[in-house]
């Protein structure tokens, strides 16, 4: 009985979310439309099987922390050669809620590489509504593909779409174990992911973006949406650390403790701001791996 009453009221905070947040925002967007599976024409050569997360990694996974960032922004270090970065996932990745139609936390980074005259080029296949499940499928695109070939970086923000969906399909009988099944999916399909990005580029770096709680500034009481969150993030986290330079970058404490404004107007995407915390977290979480690389040379 008690059990039924919190999932009524676990149904009727969300519902209240969805209603009069503005996350019928998410409900409108498109689709990602990819093309049918096909298998990948990469590179011919032999690799372990990613899939199965057999490789582990050679050196100590970086922990969590959740410090504050440094007031300068951090410097581009470890690239005097040239360097590609590919990124890909959902509408974080494309930028949506950028007041300034820049390209979101990418075209920031882009910024960041240009004006310390370093040698990068970014490819951004972020899509709006993108799931983990579409994501997949998007890897045998021939764009997409031979992007990740010439990847020196492949960054990575994807799952937020999976959890709306749970929304959407349970939508008259929320219940917190939805999620917990759905993530046990992710949990598969980002092995996949992961997985067929080695197999195209067996030396690429990757970098998966965490989760952030939106409504953590104004529902702080609701303790199943942090639970969520949380428990996506470990999940992430958790597959991460099993594949060799495979790294997760947490980001709810950006989030969830700024009196900044740093939320577009649909209270759910970043703004110009929101994502320059992101670029300047992925920056530093790139510089401190790479700093640990050539430590460890």
């Amino acid at each position: 009985m008690q059990k039924n009453s919190k999932n009524k009221y676990f149904f009727g905070i969300i519902f209240m979310l969805i209603t009069g947040i503005g996350l019928f925002i998410l409900f409108q967007s498109p689709i990602a439309l990819t093309n049918k599976d096909q298998e990948t024409n990469g590179q011919p050569h032999k690799t372990k099987a990613y899939g199965k997360v057999n490789i582990i990694k050679e050196h100590k996974q970086r922990p969590y922390h959740t410090s504050a960032l440094k007031k300068e922004q951090p410097v581009i270090k470890y690239f005097s050669e040239p360097v590609h970065i590919t990124a890909i996932g959902d509408s974080l990745t494309q930028g949506i809620g950028d007041e300034t139609k820049q390209g979101g936390y990418i075209g920031v980074l882009e910024q960041m590489f240009n004006k310390r005259k370093s040698t990068g080029t970014f490819d951004n296949f972020g899509k709006r509504g993108n799931r983990s499940d579409q994501l997949l499928k998007s890897l045998n695109e021939p764009d997409i593909n031979s992007s990740i070939q010439r990847a020196n970086i492949v960054l990575i923000t994807i799952g937020a779409n999976d959890i709306m969906q749970v929304l959407k399909e349970n939508i008259t009988n929320l219940e917190m174990d939805d999620f917990t099944i759905e993530r046990q999916n992710y949990e598969n399909r980002l092995v996949k992911i992961i997985g067929k990005i080695k197999r195209i580029n067996p030396a690429t770096d990757i970098y998966l973006l965490g989760f952030y709680n939106p409504f953590a500034r104004y529902f702080k009481d609701i303790q199943e949406l942090e639970i969520i969150a949380k428990d996506w993030n470990t999940t992430g986290g958790n597959v991460t650390k099993k594949i060799d330079h495979t790294y997760f970058i947490p980001m709810m404490d950006l989030f969830d403790n700024t009196a900044k404004e740093v939320f577009a107007d649909d209270n759910f995407h970043p703004n110009r701001l929101g994502y320059q915390l992101i670029a300047e977290r992925v920056l530093e979480y790139i510089n401190k791996e790479k700093e640990d690389d050539s430590y460890g040379e």
